[in-house]
């Protein structure tokens, strides 16, 4: 859909509330009247523009994880890969959920997509730690996601060079820590 794909481009690159209505809907060549009839709301815009992205990074997370055959711990190496082609590819100024939970008001429902985004993604990392039989899995996932949200920001900021690979050696200590007897 042409008003959801203009959105997001333009939330993502010049900030949620620095995007109008108006300039969504003259970039995307509708009406404002399109646009609510379509979405209802700014607020619901932004909604569907943050559901659009958290099922990309999904499927792009676990596609990119399921081409790893190796051992289980590889594939919680591989989500740092994944990050590393994302930021390379859609996220150059960093992960979109950080930047709408920066800018949105506590109450708004598009924190609340960000938070499930979040939570998705610790379980899911928690599923590969299991696999990967670390003592506590759910320690590790937490560490991990940590370890993805650092490298991320770092990366969109430029503070530290090669911050995902770094990230990732990082983790690999971890990984190996956790599966110790």
């Amino acid at each position: 859909m042409k008003i959801l794909e203009t959105a997001s481009r333009l939330f993502y690159e010049q900030g949620i509330r620095a995007v109008g209505v108006e300039a969504i809907a003259e970039e995307a060549g509708v009406t404002k009247k399109t646009l609510y009839d379509r979405f209802g709301s700014k607020e619901d815009l932004i909604v569907a523009y943050l559901r659009a992205r958290d099922g990309l990074w999904r499927s792009t997370l676990v596609k990119h994880v399921n081409g790893h055959d190796g051992p289980a711990a590889q594939k919680l190496l591989a989500t740092f890969g994944a990050l590393s082609n994302w930021m390379r590819e859609r996220s150059p100024r960093g992960c979109a959920f950080i930047n709408a939970s920066v800018e949105l008001p506590a109450d708004h429902p598009g924190r609340e997509v960000a938070r499930d985004q979040k939570a998705w993604f610790l379980a899911y990392l928690e599923d590969l730690a299991t696999e990967a039989r670390a003592q506590d899995p759910a320690g590790l996932a937490a560490q991990l996601l940590i370890l993805h949200e650092g490298a991320s920001i770092a990366d969109s900021m430029g503070s530290v060079d090669r911050a995902v690979d770094r990230a990732s050696r990082v983790a690999t200590i971890l990984i190996e820590r956790s599966r110790a007897v």
